[in-house]
């Protein structure tokens, strides 16, 4: 009986939710435990900080074809008589963990939050404005960590690296370009996010905002009309159509607060919104709140911002 955890390394580095979707692992197991990786990603015996004795690692498989790993996660399982499977809520593991837990007939909880009592998993529910807790019976388990849901672990110790020997089979997606939508931190894993709307009247006013967010280390965002109308780009779009995310500090300038742009965002940890107007209803979800006009509101931030790093 052992647990095994699938991870999406990108083909480059270690994304936080994968070294966290390590830790989750190996405190459910108690224990080390096996990694499942595909790429060509470098540095994997890192993972033993995080509780992995073991990665295997299916070279040149790509991202966008499910089958492909879902087979590499079964036959894995298999081989590894693993009675839990741990994978990341993203769009990877959205993709593979279904399949995993149909063809194991497993029990599935989908985006836990957290470490489970007994056999009830905690995750949330309707938006974010409720709490499910789902109780696991079944002899395998298959379980998604939303990303940002627990500390990852920094302890000792160095993973051995293997590749996976089996046959997964022709692959059915065949990639013919890839683009990168944009450098810095992507937003499933920040952190810290600066936001803007509307209320910063136009793209020619964003710079206030890019500085706040480079001297904090945050990634930068945007509602749904600033991307719609282009401002932005598409991929800084949180919300409900947009990215979903769960930072530790998220800053709202110039947003009212749509209840579409809410369910993306109300996981995180804390929420500070600047807007002019008293009444916007984001203020009703936010932990702190500044009434006033994002342009006199933003440089004061900023010189603040420099003053602490200065001290730092």
């Amino acid at each position: 009986m052992s647990t095994i955890v699938f991870i999406d390394t990108r083909g480059e580095k270690l994304p936080k939710a994968a070294q966290e979707a390590v830790t989750y692992a190996s405190q459910l197991a108690g224990g080390p435990v096996t990694a499942v990786t595909f790429g060509d990603a470098q540095g994997l015996e890192a993972l033993g900080a995080q509780g992995a004795g073991k990665v295997i690692v299916a070279r040149g498989v790509k991202a966008v074809d499910g089958q492909q790993l879902t087979k590499l996660v079964c036959d894995v399982a298999a081989a590894e008589n693993a009675t839990t499977i741990v994978c990341v809520a993203d769009a990877t593991g959205k993709a593979v963990a279904p399949r995993v837990a149909a063809r194991l007939k497993a029990g599935h909880v989908a985006g836990a939050i957290g470490l489970p009592e007994g056999d009830r998993f905690k995750r949330n529910v309707f938006s974010g404005k409720a709490r499910a807790f789902v109780e696991v019976k079944s002899p395998v388990k298959v379980v998604s960590l939303s990303p940002n849901s627990i500390a990852i672990g920094q302890g000792g110790g160095s993973a051995t690296v293997q590749d996976f020997a089996g046959d997964l089979g022709p692959a059915r997606v065949t990639v013919k370009e890839v683009r990168k939508a944009g450098s810095g931190i992507p937003l499933p894993e920040a952190e810290l996010v600066v936001s803007a709307g509307r209320g910063m009247k136009g793209p020619e006013h964003w710079a206030p905002v890019e500085e706040l967010a480079t001297l904090l280390g945050a990634a930068t965002a945007c509602s749904r009309p600033v991307a719609d109308m282009h401002w932005r780009p598409h991929h800084e779009h949180v919300g409900q159509t947009g990215v979903a995310i769960r930072p530790n500090l998220y800053i709202a300038i110039g947003i009212s607060g749509a209840i579409q742009h809410l369910a993306g965002v109300n996981q995180s940890k804390v929420i500070c919104v600047i807007n002019k107007d008293p009444e916007a209803p984001f203020f009703k979800a936010a932990d702190y709140g500044i009434v006033g006009d994002a342009f006199e509101v933003l440089p004061k931030l900023i010189e603040a911002a420099k003053k602490l790093n200065a001290e730092r």
